[in-house]
């Protein structure tokens, strides 16, 4: 089970998820850091995957699909924002 209010350190911007979706390979930092939060912008570049997850803030982004420990991910900063 992940927090639904998970918060990146490093850019400052909360980390929106999508369910059922993953990203493109072609995704890349300036598409992110010029789209969010904006869903519309940010549809161009998902996937429809049953099961699976995108996580992105505006600096990092993440397709998940199989049960993962994001804390081990040494780049990620994105940490709970609190409930």
């Amino acid at each position: 089970r992940a927090c639904d209010r998970l918060r990146c350190t490093a850019c400052d911007f909360r980390v929106s998820l999508f369910n059922d979706y993953v990203w493109d390979q072609s995704c890349d930092y300036l598409f992110f850091r010029n789209n969010m939060p904006e869903l519309s912008k940010l549809r161009a570049k998902m996937i429809k995957k049953k099961g699976a997850r995108a996580y992105a803030c505006q600096c990092s982004w993440r397709s998940i699909d199989e049960l993962t420990d994001l804390q081990t991910e040494q780049q990620l900063r994105w940490v709970c924002g609190k409930h």
